[in-house]
């Protein structure tokens, strides 16, 4: 007969992380969500305050050879400021919520290939996970108010608003974000807007697609992102009638459809508003954090020593924030 096995309570630290020595907690909370970490933008890790992005667009540098220097084409230089805001998590945990879940872990229950090394850790990454989720909706769909940072959809919806005109529910683009449209060309189509179903999926991207420039369409990191709604819309349809009576490949409902328009890759951010899709290059899309600034923290508290409490209070500090670098070579489907 075996005998009963005793495992000791976890050991509870008072540890503070700052600066430099916080990044690796920092990166693992933020860099874990889905747009991140599968690296759907460009992530710059070290802007300490704000950094200028700059995009330079040349045309018609090729001439015909002559003795000379003579200077040809034209060369513009677009900058956009990237400014991550200072945000923090203040949070209080029971210490016996998590107990058992630590237990289950040091035993191997779990399917987690790394087990945190101390029980401060393993709160860190739970605490991490809950900061990776608010990140990724803030990426898309964050507004400028308390605990959120301006995300793509409310930068993109100022630039289409600041750059077209609509008169009589014809468009014209002067700059910036291009809104998706249907039609032949941009100047004097109809702007579109409105649910995505499995039912019009594939034409609404096929204006979408249509919107995208000339010089951007073809480049290998152009992608069309979109939100869960317009992920399961679009394998809806190609799991039905949509593209024939027996879907995809004659698949029907079985397996998972390729997440392919037309060649260009579509790739789902669950921080993404319903009914919205951006088509752009992950090269001009950028996100900013700080992993090495001073501003960074990540302190474990346990009360147990200080109010008799089981409570733990875990305090993080850090910095994010979005930009995009060339309006006019993005399209976005959505509510402007």
């Amino acid at each position: 007969m075996k005998k009963n096995q005793n495992f000791a309570l976890p050991t509870f630290t008072q540890n503070t992380y700052a600066g430099e020595f916080a990044g690796q907690y920092i990166a693992a909370a933020l860099l874990s969500a889905k747009t991140l970490d599968n690296k759907y933008v460009e992530i710059h890790p070290n802007v300490k305050f704000k950094e200028v992005i700059q995009k330079l667009d040349v045309s018609g540098i090729v001439q015909d050879a002559s003795c000379d220097f003579v200077t040809s084409g034209s060369v513009a230089l677009s900058e956009r400021i990237l400014e991550p805001k200072e945000l923090q998590v203040n949070l209080q945990l029971c210490k016996q919520e998590f107990v058992d879940s630590w237990m289950a872990l040091q035993l191997g229950f779990s399917a987690f290939d790394t087990i945190p090394a101390s029980f401060n850790d393993y709160l860190i990454s739970y605490v991490g996970g809950k900061v990776a989720e608010a990140t990724e909706q803030n990426i898309w769909a964050g507004t400028n108010v308390n605990g959120q940072f301006a995300g793509f959809q409310s930068l993109l919806s100022a630039s289409v608003a600041a750059g077209t005109t609509v008169v009589s529910g014809a468009i014209t683009v002067s700059s910036g974000v291009i809104p998706a449209f249907s039609g032949a060309a941009v100047v004097g189509g109809a702007p579109i807007s409105g649910s995505i179903t499995s039912a019009n999926v594939i034409a609404k991207l096929n204006d979408i697609v249509n919107s995208i420039p000339d010089a951007v369409y073809g480049k290998e990191d152009l992608l069309l992102y979109v939100g869960t709604g317009v992920a399961k819309a679009y394998q809806t349809a190609l799991g039905g009638g949509s593209v024939g009576a027996n879907g995809y490949n004659n698949q029907l409902t079985v397996g998972e459809k390729p997440y392919n328009f037309n060649g260009i890759d579509i790739v789902m951010c669950p921080g993404m508003s319903a009914n919205k899709v951006v088509a752009a290059q992950k090269s001009n899309l950028f996100f900013g954090t700080g992993l090495l600034s001073d501003y960074n923290e990540v302190k474990v508290l346990d009360m147990s020593n200080i109010d008799g409490s089981q409570n733990y209070r875990i305090v993080m500090r850090f910095t994010s924030g979005v930009q995009f670098g060339i309006g006019s070579d993005i399209v976005y489907y959505g509510a402007y």
